[in-house]
């Protein structure tokens, strides 16, 4: 399997915070076959490790994506629910999704609302709120939803697929962060005979979503001497955004995070920024950088585990973020492995 074959087979599996168990399991089947150790520890974080000598890397990415869980069963049948994640209610309405049961099954069903030609003027030009939305599963009523299988806790994941589009561009959802679980499983497979200088500790964190919490009890339990976050970020490329909010655009390679959150998250170290430059120089491969007002990535939790560690994050250029059409150029993503294989490489030099 290549890189396209892992995108779409992983951001085709469902797993919302805490419940990333069929992640889990494709990286579990494809991390047993390069590295000599594969784990999941007791928070649900998968670890694998190649290597046996030199300093510890740790690659970081997170397997859950956002998501809905039912809270209350109304006695139509329609399910009212919760928000798993940073998810904008415009994005919301009309959307499908996949209801999964305790047992297994797969329910599909609709975001709907009060009826446009039923509302007020006002309520026209105001956005629809999450909690005046329910889910529609064909139900009759709460008893014959809870008889489909669906219950209070059930999760829910928005219903997409994975399509080509133009200019070797892709789309589906969950590209955040399956695409760092992507580079992770390409990284690994390139390097299955390598003789490494370091050990590289593979990482499928949990519950990132939600504030970041799988990446630190992984961190605490490895305690690497160097950490690199690969996650996507936001593209100003687009109608909607200026270029100048957020420069950084489809196709011109991986994005080098210098500082994420103004400086309430990572403020990525010295040292793996100036690695990730020289490595990138000297390999041609195309970059851009990022000084970031907005959210933050597995990074911040890593970085500031026992007593600190040096942590820098790899990020994918994607449009749409946090909806079921999220976009990226194939080509960045190829660069971002490339560009983790090579600093793999020469680790051992700067740590």
């Amino acid at each position: 399997m290549g890189v396209l074959e892992y995108l779409k087979e992983l951001s085709l599996a469902d797993g919302i915070s805490g419940r990333e168990d069929s992640v889990r399991s494709i990286m579990e089947r494809e991390l047993k076959k390069y590295c000599e150790e594969v784990f999941t520890d007791r928070f649900g974080n998968l670890i694998a490790r190649m290597g046996d000598r030199g300093p510890k890397l740790m690659l970081a990415a997170h397997m859950d994506e956002i998501g809905l869980m039912v809270k209350y069963i109304d006695e139509k049948g329609f399910l009212r629910f919760i928000k798993v994640g940073g998810i904008n209610d415009q994005m919301l309405l009309n959307q499908k999704v996949v209801i999964h049961t305790k047992d297994g099954k797969r329910i599909v069903g609709v975001l709907g609302s009060k009826p446009p030609h039923k509302m007020k003027e006002e309520e026209r030009n105001k956005m629809i709120k999450y909690e005046d939305m329910f889910i529609d599963i064909g139900a009759r009523d709460r008893e014959d939803a809870k008889k489909m299988g669906v219950d209070v806790g059930a999760w829910a994941t928005f219903k997409s697929e994975f399509d080509i589009l133009g200019n070797n561009r892709v789309t589906c959802k969950a590209f955040d962060d399956r695409v760092g679980c992507t580079i992770l499983l390409e990284v690994a497979r390139r390097l299955k005979k390598e003789d490494l200088n370091c050990q590289v500790y593979f990482v499928g964190t949990v519950q990132e979503e939600v504030g970041l919490k799988g990446a630190r009890t992984s961190a605490f339990r490895i305690n690497p001497d160097v950490a690199i976050a690969l996650d996507v970020t936001i593209c100003g490329d687009h109608p909607g955004i200026k270029i100048e909010e957020a420069p950084i655009e489809l196709g011109k390679g991986p994005v080098v995070c210098i500082v994420d959150g103004e400086g309430r998250g990572l403020i990525a170290h010295r040292d793996v920024l100036r690695m990730i430059e020289d490595v990138s120089k000297r390999y041609n491969i195309p970059v851009q950088y990022e000084v970031g007002e907005g959210g933050t990535t597995d990074g911040t939790a890593i970085h500031l585990t026992r007593e600190g560690i040096p942590t820098g994050v790899i990020s994918v250029p994607a449009r749409y973020i946090h909806t079921p059409v999220e976009v990226i150029d194939l080509s960045d993503l190829e660069n971002a492995v490339e560009l983790v294989v090579r600093c793999i490489g020469e680790v051992d030099k700067y740590f």
